[in-house]
């Protein structure tokens, strides 16, 4: 199925404009222990907008990049997550998951089977099952996360880094103040307190 646009739902780290960027055009963003290569296409988004969707957020494996567990989505859990969605064009999506797997970008995804049920397990990976989360201003809303669910896997504590670049993203794109976003990030994690995040 050809499809041009799409929207990348981010509810992790990416919510951080500049964080993001980096996947777009190549760079290591602050904070991190990685560089990313970026997409093909390093044109910035088209359009950026903040939004809530059905589920939440948890954190599990570790991530060599933070330290700590990674977030990932569930849409079974209660509530509702805080999200970022871009607009960017399918092939940019797809270099950007595939960054996400410290792979090298350039391979096109199939989009036809996330679009018809709305996931698709492109592998066992923590980010390689496709979520289409519905349509916004006619353009496929589209995430990816872990095969498994939040039940199913032990929670890790996030980093103080990992947390505090979230807790940014939260702020810069719901336009939240600190202790807003950190009551929701503490909500996401029994390892840390509103106060604690806060004050990182």
């Amino acid at each position: 199925m050809a499809v041009n646009l799409v929207w990348y739902v981010s509810y992790g780290s990416n919510m951080y404009a500049d964080r993001f960027a980096c996947y777009l055009a190549g760079g290591r963003p602050e904070g991190a222990a990685r560089e990313y290569p970026g997409c093909r296409d390093t044109s910035p988004p088209s359009a950026v907008r903040a939004f809530e969707v059905a589920g939440g957020v948890y954190f599990a494996t570790e991530s060599p990049v933070w330290g700590g567990g990674r977030a990932f989505y569930d849409p079974a859990l209660p509530g509702k997550a805080a999200v970022r969605g871009y607009l960017i064009t399918a092939a940019q999506f797809a270099d950007v998951a595939e960054q996400e797997m410290y792979r090298e970008p350039g391979t096109d995804f199939d989009f036809a089977e996330v679009l018809a049920n709305g996931r698709h397990v492109r592998g066992t990976g923590r980010y390689e099952t496709l979520l289409h989360l519905g349509d916004v201003t006619g353009h496929p809303a589209l995430t990816f996360t872990a095969p498994w669910s939040s039940a199913d896997v032990e929670h890790v504590a996030p980093s103080g880094g990992y947390l505090r670049m979230l807790r940014d993203g939260l702020r810069e794109a719901h336009g939240w103040d600190v202790a807003r976003a950190a009551a929701y990030l503490a909500r996401c994690t029994e390892f840390w307190t509103p106060p604690q995040v806060e004050a990182l």
